[in-house]
């Protein structure tokens, strides 16, 4: 009964704030097509109609907006979150006219008069019958049947008093959540917000991990080996009257030393090339290149330099169309090209190879269906993965072309 009762004056007065800017808008209109006698009345109207009745109605929507979720809250613990207007690029204050939440607030606070005034004020006129029943027979002489009547609907209303609280306390929760919070795609675009911005974050995580890995790499592990094969070599080079199977033994654990520092050494070259870092696409690119089985064209116009993460994911493309050339393309030849438009980093790699190369079909999610090898499909993921596109162009006996394009402050 309490939440009725309370919900009645702030729907009413709502509604009478609402109703009075409306009329002193619709009087300043009806002003303007009356015919104004002088310039400086007709500036003012057209202030009052165009600026000055947006602004406080927009302030008053918001203010009972507010004020009904602060009542709800301390009386029936309902959190109703404030939708976020997704209106806003136009200027104040029409953007937030021109937003859908804006509107649903208004539909919520005309409701309410309905729900909440006409609802209230009949569940507190049930719980005064008693009151009324008495004026009435106290003050109106009625006849014996009359105020059998009277009773028996004093009665009634009383009863019907906390079903009718009930009602209104309920539709009144119902309406609010529907109107006043966000809406279903509201709630799904800070969802997609979210998420991108999780996903950003698990990207930078990711990359700062694979630079940790091979910074320990490359100052723990790998000047151990270097050090290794060169106190091998020295001992293959100094201990020539040792016997025979000492000198083998020496000689093979050498080789083998230096095939694991040429392992590890490529590995950590596919983990992060320190040379990204330190000098850039054109440089980093340039000793794939330098390393590829096949003669490649490199051509990079990056200026200015695109994010770290994005730098990385263009990378590892380029290093992993270069490998799948290399092992499937049967190219004579290859060519790379990167160009910044815009804010897009652009990759061409084109191949003179047999082609028909088959698209992997690939929806975003990590989940690629049938079709495809998994070089291409992973050329797919790196690009999805900051929101960028990747196309193939593969028709049999080529050449094959793939194009991806990265947005390059991802």
């Amino acid at each position: 009964m309490l939440g009725a009762a309370i919900c009645l004056p702030l729907a009413v007065g709502g509604f009478a704030v609402i109703v009075a800017i409306l009329v002193f808008w619709v009087a300043a209109v009806l002003s303007l097509f009356a015919g104004p006698t002088g310039a400086w009345e007709l500036a003012v109207l057209y202030v009052v109609v165009a600026i000055a009745m947006p602004i406080p109605m927009l302030g008053v929507v918001q203010g009972l907006s507010t004020m009904h979720r602060a009542r709800l809250q301390s009386l029936s613990g309902l959190t109703i979150l404030r939708a976020v207007p997704r209106g806003e690029r136009s200027p104040w204050p029409i953007g937030p006219w021109r937003a859908a939440t804006t509107w649903r607030q208004v539909s919520f606070l005309l409701l309410a008069f309905v729900v909440d005034g006409c609802g209230g004020a009949l569940a507190l006129a049930c719980w005064f019958a008693p009151v009324l029943l008495i004026g009435y027979v106290g003050f109106g002489h009625p006849s014996v049947i009359g105020g059998l009547i009277a009773v028996i609907v004093a009665a009634t209303a009383v009863i019907a008093a906390p079903r009718i609280a009930q009602w209104v306390v309920r539709t009144d929760q119902s309406l609010a959540r529907l109107l006043l919070g966000p809406s279903r795609s509201d709630e799904l675009a800070l969802q997609v917000e979210s998420m991108a911005r999780v996903r950003t974050e698990i990207l930078a995580a990711t990359d700062a991990e694979r630079r940790r890995i091979e910074r320990d790499l490359h100052d723990g592990a790998q000047q151990r080996l270097v050090s290794l094969a060169m106190n091998l070599g020295m001992a293959r080079a100094t201990l020539t009257d040792t016997p025979e199977p000492v000198r083998q033994a020496i000689a093979e654990a050498h080789e083998e030393a230096l095939l694991a520092l040429t392992e590890l050494r490529e590995f950590i070259r596919g983990l992060h090339p320190a040379v990204l870092n330190d000098r850039g696409l054109d440089a980093a690119l340039s000793g794939i290149a330098a390393h590829a089985p096949l003669p490649v064209r490199l051509q990079v116009d990056v200026e200015p330099r695109c994010s770290a993460s994005i730098e990385a994911v263009a990378y590892f493309i380029v290093s992993e169309a270069l490998t799948n050339v290399a092992k499937y393309a049967q190219a004579t030849s290859a060519g790379v090209t990167l160009t910044r438009i815009g804010d897009v980093l652009r990759i061409v790699v084109r191949d003179d190879g047999r082609g028909g190369a088959v698209i992997p079909s690939y929806n975003g999610l990590g989940d690629a269906g049938p079709g495809g090898g998994t070089g291409l499909r992973g050329l797919m993921q790196r690009a999805a993965s900051v929101d960028g596109t990747l196309t193939i162009d593969s028709p049999p006996g080529g050449p094959t072309t793939i194009t991806a394009e990265l947005p390059c402050e991802s």
